[in-house]
């Protein structure tokens, strides 16, 4: 059976300039207050590697078994632990690239793709493009379905985190 992906797409306005949307996204303290504020019960801040103008982060969440739909715990029972990945790269001109990933503990699910800030006039613009993959006959398509639908909550709520940081 062929394996199909469910397509994630996002896009985050700020209003806040592209460079400034930038520096914070690759300082170590903005993720730790992040993950502490929206990362959920338990989210941990694996690594962080920085470079001139780049980060990737490593970092894993927790989403009890009671938020999770039926459908996920029926054959996943339990707690579900993600392991996630970021990172972004230096910005050149008013872009940067970054990356994504997150591997579910204990099941055949994956999520990853691509994320691009850019300049927007005076604001910016955080695109994300991605795929939920589920490998499981028959009710893959469902689960890809849920965990696509939760990613988009969880960077809505990154988003409005993000945007309360930059203000601060």
């Amino acid at each position: 059976m062929p394996v199909v992906s469910r397509r994630i797409e996002h896009s985050s306005s700020y209003a806040f300039p592209v460079a400034q949307v930038h520096a914070c996204l690759i300082v170590e303290q903005y993720w730790r207050d992040r993950l502490e504020q929206v990362g959920g019960p338990g989210a941990t801040l694996d690594q962080a590697t920085t470079g001139p103008g780049t980060i990737s982060v490593a970092m894993s969440q927790t989403i009890p078994a009671e938020h999770l739909p039926g459908i996920v715990t029926k054959i996943r029972p339990g707690d579900l632990v993600i392991r996630r990945i970021e990172t972004w790269s230096m910005l050149e001109g008013d872009r940067a690239a970054g990356t994504f990933t997150a591997e579910i503990e204990g099941a055949p699910a994956t999520i990853s793709g691509t994320q691009t800030l850019t300049g927007d006039g005076a604001g910016s613009n955080v695109k994300f493009e991605g795929k939920a993959e589920v490998k499981i006959p028959l009710i893959g398509g469902k689960i890809e379905s849920a965990i696509a639908d939760e990613v988009l909550r969880l960077i809505e709520k990154e988003q409005e985190f993000t945007e309360r940081w930059l203000g601060a």
